[in-house]
């Protein structure tokens, strides 16, 4: 009979923190460990699975096909790890963690995500709030927010974890038809707004003219809006409401550029923090991937 061969958790770990945060570096930094002792604690983990987890250059880390592989279950194996030993310690994870997202992302990726934290931890209070990215981005410099969802350009260095890739296009209603002279009619979030600027910014790109017919900070104004006929908006590929029609490429209309969703803690997360933080990475990047 053949021996089992057993995962080291230590070293899963390590390998999940280099994915999250970039780089060798950053992990090390993280976990208080030389940059030396994280990659030594890798080459143990290649070995032992006897394969090669990353691509690495002088510039970036890239998961191999085998570590993306493992990616998935070394969080599932870890999450269960640290919710057997929090059910068995007779410590309770309680506390208050407070959230902050885009309202559309928090309509549609968020609830059933948060909806499974609450049940596994009930005694944690979260407190979600729903704000522009740019108006979330000053909060959480403020200390508003333990953790926060935001959106940026793809690939763009910086602090946290991307969890969400966004695919944009322009929405409109069925009934609503422009020529390809005429001014385009946008309806949009008031400033400062991430799609508002990659729309507004496309347009000038190929010199389209165009006006803002409707402008209002509610997701829902902007979908009824939009359902009206009153004009063109920009929303996720698989953000799409029902009724509403994603115009690819008519109307002569320029390619949106993609944008993606990081989260981003505060220093020193507490513990029902840390977990709400491990709990989206995970669930989100199993969603992205189903």
């Amino acid at each position: 009979m053949a021996r089992p061969q057993n995962l080291d958790l230590d070293l899963l770990r390590t390998f999940v923190a280099v994915v999250d945060l970039g780089g060798f570096t950053r992990a090390g930094e993280a976990l208080l460990r030389r940059q030396s002792t994280i990659s030594l604690q890798i080459m143990r983990l290649e070995q032992g699975l006897a394969v090669r987890l990353f691509d690495r250059t002088r510039r970036r880390v890239r998961l191999t096909a085998e570590g993306e592989a493992l990616l998935a279950r070394a969080r599932d194996i870890l999450d269960l790890n640290d919710r057997t030993i929090a059910s068995l310690d007779g410590v309770a994870i309680a506390g208050r963690v407070r959230l902050g997202t885009p309202e559309d992302f928090a309509t549609t990726h968020l609830p059933q995500v948060l909806a499974r934290f609450a049940r596994a931890y009930p005694a944690v209070q979260l407190e979600v709030t729903c704000e522009l990215t740019l108006t979330l981005q000053g909060r959480f410099r403020q200390g508003d927010f333990d953790l926060v969802l935001l959106k940026r350009e793809p690939e763009r260095l910086g602090r946290g974890v991307r969890v969400w890739r966004e695919p944009l296009v322009w929405v409109a209603a069925p009934q609503l038809a422009v020529e390809a002279a005429q001014v385009l009619p946008l309806v949009v979030s008031p400033p400062p707004c991430v799609y508002r600027k990659r729309a507004t910014a496309s347009l000038d790109r190929v010199r389209r003219r165009w006006r803002i017919a409707y402008s209002c900070a509610s997701l829902a104004g902007q979908h009824a809006a939009v359902h009206a006929g009153l004009g063109v908006t920009v929303l996720p590929k698989d953000m799409v409401p029902a009724g509403l029609v994603a115009l690819e490429r008519r109307w002569h209309l320029p390619r949106l550029h993609d944008t993606e969703i990081a989260l981003l803690s505060a220093t020193n997360l507490s513990a029902p923090a840390r977990r709400l933080h491990d709990h989206i990475v995970r669930s989100l990047e199993a969603s992205a991937s189903a």
